[in-house]
């Protein structure tokens, strides 16, 4: 009886470990905090990168991409010469990932949290009887912290996972890894100079008068540097509220030579433009940049330019981490049905009878 009391001692759980934030690792407190949506944020360093119009514009693109294309589920057999796809009957989650939002919205989030932070979260919330996952929810990825990774690249799934705070079982959620680095993470001073280029813009657009000098005729009373401080901001506040400014005659106005398309800064703006639609790595016609003599015939092309260049390695990170055995049993696989995206068919899956009896998540 000692004995036993022994082995009992000798496999009983490990101590916990000490967190980052403060108090103790332990696997799975976590989860009371997740669906409190009114604690939910998406950060500020990607709500400023989509203050950047290119961004916001390569970004919705690839997410409509994501959003518009239905999963599929199949194995693989060798026919004697390659691995053939074999169509198999998809699991009730492959059209209802979160049953309280539709798919288009989860998959473009997901995307989302991929493209700006390069990796996303989702959280198991019930499982079927054979173990595997039945339904998912989406943890805004600037809510995460990793505590085994620092970032900003991911090098494997995290195993100490906190929410808001508090831990996570890393068991009951699925980690997608970006094979591409986060925009927030990577364009930092490209992001800062084009927000900096909008606000030059901004305050050149704030008045229709032309920037200009304020001179002191010769031969006039000099002004002391407060008086000529004070004289510019007078000036200035009637010149930005579009009113009419007063002079004394020993006191001139002079225009810049600055013409109104120097003054919005359109050429620097429209070069800081391509180089977010290079980081977003999107084909610039695709954001309204010409692109020289490069240019497409047809909406299949674009359509193809924009998967190719843009959607594609973020869609297979997406299918590849559904396809692990965490996920699905072993031998199956999840796809996207690219091909009808392509061609411009946008059907929906065909209706499947949910019989995977759901339990809760243990």
């Amino acid at each position: 009886m000692a004995l036993f009391s022994k082995t009992k001692a000798a496999i009983s759980p490990p101590p916990s470990k000490a967190a980052a934030a403060g108090g103790t690792f332990e696997m799975g407190t976590g989860r009371a905090m997740i669906g409190a949506y009114y604690n939910y944020f998406e950060g500020d360093a990607r709500n400023m990168a989509m203050s950047v119009p290119t961004v916001s514009r390569a970004r919705d693109l690839i997410a409509s991409v994501i959003g518009c294309m239905p999963l599929q589920m199949y194995k693989e057999m060798w026919n004697g010469e390659t691995m053939e796809k074999i169509p198999e009957a998809p699991r009730s989650w492959l059209r209802r990932i979160d049953p309280s939002v539709p798919n288009n919205f989860i998959m473009s989030w997901t995307f989302d949290d991929l493209f700006f932070y390069g990796r996303a979260f989702w959280y198991i919330t019930a499982r079927t009887a054979d173990g595997f996952p039945a339904a998912f929810t989406r943890l805004p990825a600037a809510m995460v912290l990793t505590l085994d990774q620092a970032g900003p690249v991911w090098f494997a799934p995290s195993k100490e996972l906190q929410f808001n705070g508090n831990t996570l079982d890393p068991n009951d959620v699925v980690q997608f890894l970006s094979p591409i680095q986060g925009i927030t993470s990577m364009s930092t001073q490209a992001v800062a100079t084009a927000l900096k280029l909008e606000a030059a813009r901004y305050r050149n657009a704030s008045s229709a008068i032309p920037a200009g000098v304020l001179q002191v005729q010769a031969g006039s009373e000099p002004l002391s540097s407060t008086e000529l401080a004070d004289l510019a901001a007078s000036f200035n506040s009637a010149r930005a509220t579009n009113q009419t400014a007063a002079l004394s005659p020993e006191v001139h106005y002079i225009e810049t030579a600055t013409s109104p398309d120097k003054m919005l800064l359109i050429d620097s703006a429209e070069f800081q433009g391509k180089e977010m639609a290079r980081i977003c790595n999107v084909p610039l016609y695709l954001v309204g940049f010409d692109q020289g003599s490069y240019a497409y015939t047809s909406n299949e092309g674009a359509r193809a330019d924009l998967w190719t260049f843009g959607a594609r390695s973020y869609a297979d990170c997406i299918t590849s981490t559904l396809s692990q055995n965490n996920v699905l049993p072993n031998g199956t696989y999840i796809d996207f049905d690219t091909m009808n995206y392509l061609m411009g068919d946008y059907h929906d899956m065909p209706q499947v009878e949910d019989n995977e009896r759901v339990v809760s998540p243990t």
